[in-house]
């Protein structure tokens, strides 16, 4: 188990059975990097990453 899968576990535990929208999620990960900027890089790397998920072109 990665370190990051206990935050994960946590939130699957904690929220797992709410739903919430994709602004709700891109702005709380705007507070995030507001309070932690040492985490922007990472943050923008999964913004990217969960909005490209779909995108035909990068499974080549």
């Amino acid at each position: 188990m990665y370190f990051t899968d206990r935050g994960i576990e946590e939130l699957t535990d904690r929220r797992g059975e709410e739903e919430v929208s994709l602004t709700w999620l891109a702005e709380r990960l705007r507070e995030f990097v507001d309070l932690n900027p040492e985490f922007e890089t990472p943050v923008e790397r999964l913004a990217t990453w969960l909005a490209r998920l779909d995108d035909e072109d990068d499974d080549e």
